[in-house]
């Protein structure tokens, strides 16, 4: 298979052309005639670094669902997914071929009553150091907490677990070899995350200058999730009246979603692009999610890097590199230029298959 570029490898790095060999990528042409070339803009597969593959607004769903979802976010572009937390072992997929690329999280971690019904593992706050453990040697290489939630009887957001229980959790995590990321909306839960040694964090809404300079200096990257933060205006109409805190609170922060988004963008903080699909977002929405970031101010170039070739590096997953897996979209259009083109893939190929 011959791709007649450009094929964007880089922040910096463009080839006029590359090849397609027994599944994997490279830059020399090879003897023998091609059997077919693709033409367009070629970039690496789409990363999606917050989904949730075998979750639906239910809880767990079947392996047949599971594979669906995960079939509709490959045909979008999506070849790899950092797997956000799952109340179901998604581990099969690794033997599916024709599905993309999965890092699962094994199942996130809340409190009872402390989170949605069905989706976490509710553990009591003294077993946190155990319970995570347990999860990194379930997964691959990560796992996922739910640091703050609605408190019903504080009635506002409030963290779940106390920082140096927190921070015990992290490193048993992190003894097992896995990296922890954090799902939080409140600002009363970033110190203790920060503190804790926490390697990524999804949502940050409530994250302030000074948590951002420190994800930064650290390089903790931040997924912002806008499709989700779409969702807050409904959240907060549910807890008008009984609520009114946390109502308002959940109003505030979508209004200045976008703003924070630049904040983060401005302060250096690295940014990853996630559509937290599974619960009550359809799969395949990483275009979306894309062009929300842009709407938010950030450069459909930049946009481009974090959902792909950065998102990759960061998940310790080739590229567009010479012998990898060739994993990779093919547009009409430039999507550096028009982040709509996403939309509008005209070749998927994976593990050197055209899909």
């Amino acid at each position: 298979m011959h791709l007649a570029g450009p094929v964007v490898v880089g922040d910096d790095e463009v080839r006029a052309e590359a090849w397609v060999v027994d599944g994997r990528l490279t830059f020399e042409r090879p003897d023998g005639p091609v059997e077919r070339t693709l033409e367009g803009v070629v970039i690496p597969g789409l990363v999606d670094v917050h989904c949730h593959v075998g979750l639906d607004s239910g809880g767990e769903v079947e392996p047949e669902l599971a594979l669906k979802q995960a079939m509709v976010d490959r045909d979008a572009g999506t070849l790899l997914i950092r797997d956000a937390g799952s109340p179901t072992s998604t581990a099969f997929l690794h033997d599916v071929i024709e599905a993309p690329r999965l890092i699962r999280a094994g199942r996130f971690i809340a409190r009872p009553k402390r989170y949605l019904r069905h989706y976490a593992r509710e553990i009591e706050v003294a077993d946190l150091p155990t319970a995570m453990a347990e999860e990194a040697r379930k997964g691959d290489g990560w796992v996922k907490i739910i640091a703050d939630w609605i408190d019903r009887d504080a009635g506002d957001l409030t963290p779940l677990w106390p920082t140096d229980v927190l921070a015990e959790g992290v490193a048993a995590a992190h003894e097992a070899g896995a990296r922890v990321t954090a799902h939080t909306f409140a600002t009363e839960a970033a110190d203790g995350l920060l503190d804790a040694g926490i390697d990524c964090i999804e949502h940050g809404t409530g994250l302030l200058p000074e948590h951002l300079a420190e994800c930064a200096r650290r390089g903790i990257p931040v997924v912002p999730t806008l499709l989700q933060l779409e969702n807050f205006p409904g959240f907060a109409a549910q807890g008008d009246g009984k609520f009114p805190e946390y109502a308002a609170r959940m109003r505030r922060m979508h209004a200045r979603r976008f703003e924070h988004v630049r904040a983060m963008h401005d302060a250096g903080v690295p940014l990853l692009v996630g559509t937290d699909a599974g619960g009550t977002i359809g799969h395949g929405n990483l275009p979306t999610e894309a062009a929300l970031l842009v709407e938010a101010g950030l450069p459909a170039a930049e946009v481009i890097a974090i959902a792909t070739w950065r998102a990759r590096s960061y998940l310790g997953v080739p590229g567009l590199e010479e012998g990898a897996s060739a994993d990779l979209v093919v547009y009409a259009d430039d999507p550096r230029e028009d982040i709509r083109a996403l939309e509008r893939p005209t070749h998927v190929v994976l593990r050197g298959a055209l899909v």
